[in-house]
């Protein structure tokens, strides 16, 4: 296992901010590949060990369970993978503060359409690259020259979210 103590923070924050400013990722539930989709999460800053997402009683995502999450942040600049569990969310106030414009356009029926299914994914642990290896590396990089442990340092693995 690689850890960068004192980078683990760092990148995390990086992370929730990157994803903040980027609120796409790719989520599929374990073993189903097939089930890999691209998915808006509703984020609260004040609650860092979940994620909410708004789906359609025919999803794939109605099974719950496991699943894992990769996303790619805007510019390239930040890369992760993180695992979690999806439970149906019964909080209507969760509910009421993530229904935005921008959800109810995929539904007909609005905030009371049957079809809504809202789900919460409690994370796990998470892996992030920082894809910004500055001016230094990428001239290295240009040229041919190893970054490699370079690279290593903007990385984490198993860091909890």
């Amino acid at each position: 296992m690689r850890y960068n103590e004192g980078k683990a923070d760092e990148l995390k924050t990086q992370f929730w901010k990157a994803l903040a400013d980027s609120p796409f990722l790719f989520l599929q539930l374990d073993g189903q590949p097939a089930t890999a989709v691209p998915m808006s999460p509703q984020l609260d800053k004040d609650a860092n060990s979940a994620i909410w997402f708004f789906t359609h009683a025919h999803s794939d995502f109605n099974k719950l369970g496991a699943a894992t999450a990769t996303f790619q942040g805007k510019g390239h600049d930040m890369y992760a993978r993180f695992n979690g569990t999806l439970t149906r969310e019964t909080s209507q106030e969760r509910f009421d503060q993530f229904w935005n414009n921008f959800v109810e356009a995929w539904y007909e029926g609005g905030k009371d359409d049957p079809n809504i299914v809202f789900l919460r994914m409690d994370l796990g642990d998470a892996e992030i690259w920082s894809g910004d290896l500055g001016l230094l590396n990428t001239a290295k990089m240009a040229l041919g020259m190893n970054v490699h442990d370079e690279a290593e340092k903007e990385h984490v693995e198993n860091v909890a979210l």
